[in-house]
């Protein structure tokens, strides 16, 4: 069986400087968990304030482009079910 590493990156809507703190927390958490459900392996990662850096092994069985559409609006979704005002 083939897996590949891929270096991904995404920013928040805008670039927003909004990850920090308790968000940052609940992030890297969330983040673990949709890996981990999608049996992606995270060998590095990095929450910056203003985007995430993420070098991750992505099975064959899945793509690159619908692991990053999975991850981006599934953890967009648990962040909002957490901290919505």
């Amino acid at each position: 069986m083939c897996v590949i590493q891929n270096s991904i990156a995404f920013t928040p809507k805008y670039r927003r400087k909004v990850i920090y703190n308790q968000y940052r927390k609940d992030l890297g958490e969330i983040l673990r968990e949709l890996c981990r459900y999608k049996h992606v392996e995270i060998i590095e990662g990095h929450l910056m304030r203003d985007h995430v850096h993420m070098l991750v092994m992505i099975p064959p069985s899945l793509s690159v482009s619908a692991f990053m559409g999975y991850l981006k609006g599934k953890s967009a979704l648990m962040m909002f079910d957490r901290h919505a005002n």
